[in-house]
Formats: C-alpha cells, sequence, structure tokens
C-alpha cells in the first residue's frame, strides 16, 4: 500500500504501525492483511494515482533489465508484479518504494545466457532458479542478521561496482541491440571487439538504429517535464511504430549494403 497525501487521512495512517506492533501470533507475519483491514475508502483515490505513477515507472524499465539480462521482457514483468504483491501482504513497511535492480543484470547475464545455449523457455528456467536461490540465501542471512556486511565496504567500492555493471550493460547489452545486430563471443574484450568490428563492416541496421536512437532521444527530451513519464511514452511509441509498419518480420539492409 502506499502513503496517502492528504491531510486529513495522514494521521490515521500514521497510528497503524503502532497497532501492527502490539500484534500477536500468526498476524504479526502479514502487517499488510492489518492495513488492509484498517483501510479507509478516502485513501483509494490517493493510491489509484501512485499505483499509476509506480506503474509508469517499472513496466519500461521492467521490459529494460528483462532485455539487459538476456531475458524475454514479458518475463520481467511478471517479476515486477509478483514480488511487489507479495510485498504488500509480508512487506514490514508501508511507505517503502520496491523496484527492480539494475546491479542484478550483469549478473544474469553473465549465467543466463551460457546456461540456456539462447533458448528462451531455459534462460527463463534459470533465471527462476537463480531467483529462488537469492530468495533463500538473503532470508537465511536475515535471519543470521548479516546485514551489518553491507556496512563494511566502502562507497569507492560500491560506486566503481555500480559504474562498471552500468558500463557493461549499456555497452555489451544494448549497444548491439540498438545497432541491430548480435555478437557471439565470451568475455567483455571479446564482445567489445566483435561490436567494433561488426560496425566497421557496416553490420548496422538502419531501421534498428533509427528507431532506438529516436526513443532515447525522445526520453531525453520529456527528461525536461518530470511530470511526464518520458520513458513509458518512448516505449510505446516505439512499439506503435513497429506495429503499425510491421518492422518486426521485416528484413532490411545493413548500413553497409
Amino acid at each position: 500500500m502506499t502513503e496517502s497525501f492528504s491531510s486529513h487521512t495522514e494521521v490515521p495512517r500514521l497510528a497503524l504501525p503502532a497497532k501492527q506492533a502490539n500484534q500477536t501470533g500468526w498476524i504479526r507475519w502479514f502487517p499488510g492483511w492489518i492495513m488492509l483491514r484498517h483501510y479507509e475508502l478516502s485513501w483509494l483515490r490517493y493510491d489509484l494515482v501512485a499505483g499509476l505513477v509506480m506503474t509508469t515507472m517499472l513496466v519500461p524499465v521492467g521490459i529494460a533489465y528483462a532485455e539487459a539480462s538476456g531475458l524475454p521482457g514479458i518475463n520481467d514483468l511478471y517479476a515486477t508484479v509478483v514480488p511487489l504483491h507479495a510485498y504488500a501482504v509480508f512487506g514490514p513497511s508501508r511507505i517503502l518504494v520496491l523496484g527492480l535492480d539494475s546491479a542484478l543484470a550483469a549478473l544474469i547475464l553473465t549465467v543466463v545466457p551460457p546456461l540456456s545455449a539462447g533458448q528462451p523457455q531455459h534462460a527463463v528456467a534459470v533465471a527462476g532458479m537463480m531467483a529462488i536461490i537469492s530468495g533463500v540465501v538473503c532470508v537465511v542471512a536475515g535471519l543470521a542478521r548479516l546485514g551489518f556486511i553491507t556496512e563494511l565496504l566502502s562507497k569507492p567500492i560500491r560506486y566503481g561496482y555500480m559504474n562498471r555493471i552500468a558500463l557493461t550493460v549499456l555497452l555489451l547489452s544494448q549497444a548491439p541491440k540498438l545497432l541491430g545486430f548480435s555478437v557471439n563471443a565470451d568475455g567483455p574484450l571479446r564482445q567489445t571487439w566483435g561490436i567494433i568490428n561488426k560496425v566497421i563492416a557496416g553490420s548496422t541496421n538502419i531501421v534498428a538504429l533509427a528507431i532506438g536512437a529516436s526513443a532515447l532521444a525522445l526520453i531525453l527530451v520529456l527528461k525536461r517535464w518530470p511530470r511526464i513519464p518520458g520513458i513509458l511514452i518512448a516505449v510505446v511509441a516505439a512499439t506503435v511504430v513497429v506495429g503499425a509498419l510491421d518492422l518486426a518480420r521485416a528484413e532490411f539492409w545493413p548500413l553497409g549494403k
């Protein structure tokens, strides 16, 4: 549930954590059920608006992270919706905003494609097993109270890790999709060299590059208006163009031909 922004409903909602803390027995493991029992209809319109805002952010991000991880885009939408509903029931915080984590995309990308042999169904199965194992490890770490380990990592290490992941996902995973070709190589250096060779050889797909560059330009332009969901608009616009012109099944000459 998302916190309401109405002043006349703020007080009763802030009083709910005290009621949750006083719960005993099995009900204390379901904070979302406690919230639902005390839910007021006047909060609904604010929660609907907050839900729509989060949807405009999570839908395009979920598709992008799935593609960056080597998985079909639809599966990350499932992985976005189901955990959020689970957290609404079991999560201890009413106002915590949850979403997808870009730090895991590079890790998934290094594990899933080699084990799935390029087959989407196998990739989904491998990624699902990774999610289950990761969840079990997190539960065990939580029960063992090992969260203090994260405090041992300095900010330069974390920043360097995140920047390296961003470069890996951007250059090695998304650049070939933007240019309209694929690169089959092991290791970041070989992948980078493969991308350069294909660009020099003129393998760039003009239409794919035009659609991707236009979507990126639209996102950058719409960033001037924070209230407008630029990423979602770009995704919808690109989907409409591809569907209307039947570009998904069409074949185009590379840039060098």
